[in-house]
């Protein structure tokens, strides 16, 4: 259960990254916000990270570098679907490879014991 926990909250911790420095494209109110977003959303995005953290750290046996690289991987597929999603941008065949790489991460600190 830590895994799956730390997993969904890496992924919305990521996803709420793209959209605290990535939002000023999408809405103009977060151009013209950018102090408080960094105070509010960064308060939140930091206890969800903060979690997660302990949570694969504790489903790895007290390792942190599977955790490392999950959240990297996280962050890739997060920022994929939204950057697709609010933006329009399409994946390419470099992006594609790339998403590849990032689940193939994640796989191998899942998998690899």
């Amino acid at each position: 259960m830590n895994l799956v926990l730390g997993l969904i909250l890496f992924f919305i911790g990521q996803a709420l990254i793209w959209i605290q420095t990535n939002g000023q494209f999408v809405w103009e109110s977060f151009r013209k916000n950018p102090l408080l977003l960094a105070v509010g959303f960064g308060t939140i995005i930091s206890y969800i990270l903060i979690y997660a953290t302990r949570y694969t750290v504790e489903y790895f046996d007290g390792l942190l570098w599977p955790g490392r690289f999950i959240a990297f991987g996280m962050g890739i597929l997060s920022f994929t679907f939204l950057t697709w999603y609010l933006l329009g941008e399409g994946i390419t065949t470099k992006t594609l490879v790339s998403l590849i790489i990032s689940v193939v991460l994640i796989a191998i600190q899942i998998l690899w014991k």
